[in-house]
């Protein structure tokens, strides 16, 4: 199977486009601060998940899962954090977060698939 036909590649690539969306209407200023932590730390969830499954090494495989699941949990924040700042609603939050959770569950199985003992 491909990387590309993963689910949860699919997901996260979803993921990154809404956070381009939603970056787009934050002030300029964040440019380089907060929309760059986004952007970013989205990117790196498919990101992970496609070179992990490349390194044709489970052991790697499941390093780049955790991976992935840390710049997951580090967009969550970062979410959180432009809720406080008045950059999102919370509306916007919430169908944000219900995503992310959902990619968090998707990760996990994923894992254990990959590492039954875990």
């Amino acid at each position: 199977m491909k990387y590309s036909e993963l689910l949860v590649w699919q997901k996260a690539m979803d993921l990154v486009t809404s956070t381009y969306r939603l970056t787009a209407t934050f002030p300029a200023s964040e440019k380089f601060g907060l929309i760059g932590q986004l952007q970013r730390a989205a990117v790196s969830i498919p990101a992970n998940i496609a070179e992990g499954h490349g390194r044709k090494s489970t052991k790697a495989y499941l390093n780049h899962l955790s991976i992935a699941n840390g710049s997951l949990m580090e967009f969550e924040t970062l979410v959180r954090i432009a809720v406080r700042l008045g950059y999102l609603k919370p509306r916007e939050e919430s169908e944000v977060l219900s995503g992310t959770d959902e990619i968090g569950k998707m990760l996990s199985g994923l894992r254990r698939s990959l590492n039954p003992q875990s």
